[in-house]
């Protein structure tokens, strides 16, 4: 199969605070979702682009704090959870069908602990929005204790490709990942004091504006203001309640 991240959810400890924090942040707008009253859709202008909601008790019980988490599209969930688990990964929950027209989802984890979901969604596919649009997801990032067996497991199970790698000195090497032909994110090594996970960095217009109000409604700054290649510039933040994202910019 052949799929990307095209959904990405935010579990949180605090729903309303979390929901004003990326309002304020992102200009995200609220969506109530019908067929859940406990769940949120976050809109970037007439498109929805993921979702919030409070963490489930049951991982709640188990330690889970607040983290952001991605869907990849899958066509056929249940084949899919077959070979995931032969290619050595782990099924938490699921399938399972999500009503209000949703489809079905599944909570996985690869090989090395990164947590991420399947979803075989009902209706027609979203054509993707055009490059760098604000609001949108901009990368997607999975810090890896070995990135080559990581790249070997999701380009297995789902097509992806190898981009340009980039050479990062001591830290490694940035391996840039693809689907379809177009970069969508990127993968390494961790640094020591980092977990094995994805990061997903949303896209704004003015990377020191979008910081400046990151601070302003309580998130911290992990990493200031950096320039990368492609002359984008990326900052690394949580919100108040300690989950981990990125932002992503043309423009300083």
């Amino acid at each position: 199969m052949s799929a990307g991240f095209i959904w990405h959810e935010l579990m949180t400890s605090d729903p309303a605070a979390a929901q004003t924090f990326y309002a304020d942040v992102m200009g995200w707008k609220p969506e109530p979702f019908p067929a859940a009253d406990d769940y949120t859709i976050l809109m970037a202008g007439d498109r929805g682009i993921g979702g919030l909601m409070a963490i489930p008790e049951e991982a709640r019980a188990n330690g889970m704090p607040p983290a952001w988490v991605g869907y990849i599209a899958s066509k056929d969930i249940e084949a899919d959870v077959n070979a995931l688990k032969k290619a050595g990964g782990t099924v938490h929950r699921g399938p399972m069908e999500i009503g209000g027209g949703v489809g079905k989802i599944v909570v996985a984890s690869d090989p090395q602990g990164a947590m991420y979901m399947m979803i075989e969604p009902q209706g027609p596919d979203q054509p993707p929005a055009e490059p760098m649009t604000p609001g949108h997801v901009g990368w997607n990032e999975l810090m890896a204790d070995d990135w080559q067996a990581a790249f070997a497991y999701y380009s297995g199970l789902y097509g992806w490709t190898k981009g340009e790698p980039m050479d990062m000195g001591e830290m490694g090497i940035y391996q840039i990942i693809a689907h379809n032909g177009v970069d969508m994110g990127a993968m390494m090594n961790r640094p020591a004091n980092v977990p094995v996970c994805w990061g997903f960095y949303f896209i704004v217009d003015g990377i020191d504006a979008a910081v400046a109000r990151v601070k302003s409604g309580g998130g911290k700054i992990l990493m200031e203001p950096m320039v990368v290649p492609g002359n984008q510039w990326v900052a690394n933040c949580t919100d108040p309640q300690g989950a981990h994202f990125g932002m992503v910019s043309n423009t300083k």
